[in-house]
């Protein structure tokens, strides 16, 4: 029984320690690539502007939250969305759904959303959709 409680004592912190490591993994995969999934309603591409883009968008810039601001940089298929001051010809996050990318939800608990945008991580516990309003 002594046997038994020490290789307990030892598996225990191993195991969370692997597990911190994949999610570490998986929330690194998640921002280095994400893949919107294609919807009925998706974020049409922003007009161009005259600001010059950052090189490498800082963590809180990757993190979207209800009541951001954001445009798409990327196209309809393939959004790459960047946080922005909320202003004209910007997409306001209404609410942010976590763990689904079933981007249908929106018309459901957000129904005054007229876009959505939907990230598709490998881990499905890091998937979200965003409902967001034209401004």
């Amino acid at each position: 029984m002594i046997i038994a409680l020490v290789v307990l004592l030892l598996l225990c912190p191993c195991l969370g320690l692997v597990g911190w490591a994949v999610w570490k993994a998986a929330d690194a995969d998640s921002n280095a690539s994400p893949a919107p999934s294609a919807s009925a309603r998706a974020v049409p591409p922003a007009l161009p502007s005259d600001a010059p883009t950052p090189a490498a968008p800082s963590p809180s810039e990757v993190e979207f939250a209800k009541g951001d601001c954001v445009v798409n940089e990327g196209t309809e298929d393939d959004a790459e969305l960047r946080k922005v001051p909320c202003g004209p010809n910007t997409y306001q996050v209404l609410l942010r759904i976590p763990a689904t990318s079933d981007g249908d939800r929106c018309e459901t608990l957000a129904p005054q959303a007229t876009a959505n945008y939907v990230h598709d991580n490998s881990v499905d516990l890091f998937d979200y959709v965003l409902c967001l309003k034209k401004r």
